[in-house]
């Protein structure tokens, strides 16, 4: 009995006694597993969101602060539609040859700034004694005193607590403008310049005035100087290079007979718009330096008036104003009247572009000049001196309209 109980109770197989060996095996088993698990996962990277690849910016890249008898700014592709701030500035020449999307200029005195297009709002603060060439959508000042702007706005440009205020067209080119008006959203045919607001008029006083209309823009900002970083733009202020076009604006029209030259959207319409106008320009220039010749006692301005109007084509006639607007089917009954039947499919393709031509005679000229230089192309012309004036008038009123202007 007692042998037969102790073999039961006391002793143990010897297959079932687990050895460290068999544990260390288990161990090593379980640990290739997970290596092997391991090894065949792919992890997936981090998800970037559209912040953080947006490109690391320097706030002092796109300011000018503190700055005295200095020649600075921004080279073109250097600010690619940024917002810019110019302060505390004194007697510096400052040339931002870039589009942006806004331009605050406080606290400057006796500077002179050319502003590349900018796509918002231009906003000059407690300045003085300043020169400038902007280009953009909306223009103010508050507080200051005595500036020359060289200005293409396709707003009312306003001006508030401000005196000594002159205005000009503007005239100017560097290569990259063109491009930098697209980027910008800015149509080189709307041009407010001269249609000024004054937020706090005085009686009996005129805080702003339109500069001599034989103004040169150089003479009062300068290119920038040679040894300057900008010395390599190619920068001209004539006014047959300008990008926008030289307008009359609101000064007084030198003759009682206007015309109304309208191209329909098509592959060529800037091009052509342009041609027109650089046809006036030419013999444009001619009478301004004529006249030049004249206050200097050279006595030959008498023989370039002649040959300044009797130019073949029209030659010699003044824009007065430009824009480029939409037109839907009802504007056309409107605006033209007994003529939109036929121009109804016309506007389809994209906005009109509409110059204002002034002079005696205009009105035949711009037929010729329509018949002679764009035959096939899409444009309406004012048929006749007594009506022309009514075409100036609905086209232009409805564009103003159109503008909120």
């Amino acid at each position: 009995m007692g042998c037969w109980f102790s073999k039961k109770s006391k002793r143990k197989s010897p297959e079932k006694e687990p050895t460290p060996k068999t544990v260390e095996d288990k161990a090593n088993s379980s640990n290739a597993n997970n290596i092997d698990l391991c090894s065949n996962t792919t992890e997936d990277p981090p998800k970037q969101y559209s912040w953080d690849k947006r490109e690391k910016v320097d706030p002092k890249d796109f300011m000018l602060t503190g700055l005295k008898n200095a020649t600075v700014g921004r080279l073109p592709g250097k600010l690619n539609g940024q917002q810019f701030v110019i302060q505390d500035c004194d007697n510096c020449k400052i040339f931002v040859l870039d589009h942006s999307a806004t331009i605050t200029i406080d606290d400057c005195t006796n500077c002179c700034i050319v502003m590349g297009p900018v796509k918002g709002s231009v906003f000059f603060r407690d300045c003085k004694d300043i020169k400038c060439v902007v280009a953009c959508q909306q223009f103010r000042t508050r507080d200051c005193q005595k500036m020359e702007v060289f200005l293409c706005c396709a707003t009312q440009p306003i001006i508030e607590a401000s005196t000594g205020m002159k205005f000009g067209c503007f005239q100017y080119y560097y290569p990259e403008l063109a491009f930098h008006f697209k980027d910008a959203g800015l149509s080189i045919f709307n041009n407010n310049w001269s249609n000024v607001h004054d937020f706090t008029p005085v009686s009996g006083e005129t805080n702003w005035s339109l500069l001599p209309e034989d103004t040169v823009v150089l003479d009062h900002v300068p290119a920038p100087d040679p040894e300057s970083e900008f010395k390599s733009v190619r920068i001209s202020a004539e006014a047959s290079r300008s990008i926008v076009p030289m307008t009359k604006g609101g000064r007084r029209k030198e003759s009682d007979e206007s015309c109304l030259f309208v191209f329909f959207s098509g592959d060529y319409t800037t091009a052509n718009a342009r041609k027109l106008i650089d046809e006036l320009s030419v013999c444009r220039g001619s009478l301004v330096r004529a006249r030049g010749e004249e206050r200097d006692g050279s006595n030959t301005v008498t023989q370039a008036y002649c040959l300044f109007h009797n130019k073949a084509s029209g030659k010699g006639f003044v824009l007065i104003q430009t824009k480029e607007v939409s037109m839907r089917p009802e504007d056309v009954s409107r605006v033209f009247q007994n003529d939109a039947e036929g121009l109804l499919e016309w506007i389809t393709n994209g906005p009109v572009t509409a110059l204002e031509l002034n002079g005696d005679g205009v009105v035949e000229a711009c037929k010729s000049m329509a018949s002679d230089m764009f035959s096939g192309t899409k444009v309406f012309v004012s048929d006749n001196r007594n009506t022309s004036s009514r075409d100036v008038d609905n086209f232009f009123n409805f564009a103003d309209m159109q503008m909120g202007l």
